[in-house]
């Protein structure tokens, strides 16, 4: 149990550094602070990872289920950054960009949900 807890946590910990290092790359890429294209970024390549491993785990038997905890909650859960989102969005609104609050909302929740079904299909096909 401890051997599962601690790949958990260096799971975790890679994760965290991964979502730090492409959501910052992708901001600085794109040159604009106005709107979080980094955290779209990594919300839309989280989905599309955890329908991914899910499918690969749960379908196809690839991942072994302490692989797909260790992956889905360490990593992934690291990774994905949807309390960023929350805080985001929430200051768009306690600053009356009501634009850019709706804009974030209908991206992230539909691009989301969309990648979630490409990580599926691509899992299906491997």
């Amino acid at each position: 149990m401890l051997q599962k807890i601690l790949l958990i946590a260096a799971a975790g910990a890679a994760g965290t550094l991964l979502r730090f290092a492409l959501s910052g790359a992708v901001q600085k890429g794109l040159g604009s602070a106005a709107f979080p294209y980094g955290t779209l970024a990594v919300n839309v390549i989280g989905c599309f990872l955890f329908g991914l491993i899910f499918t690969l785990a749960e379908e196809k038997m690839l991942i072994s289920s302490e692989a797909r905890i260790i992956l889905l909650v360490g990593f992934m859960g690291a990774f994905t950054t949807f309390s960023t989102f929350g805080f985001e969005t929430a200051a768009f609104i306690r600053d009356s960009q009501w634009g850019f609050a709706a804009l974030n909302v209908a991206t992230q929740n539909i691009t989301g949900i969309l990648a979630i079904f490409g990580g599926i299909i691509l899992g299906r096909t491997i």
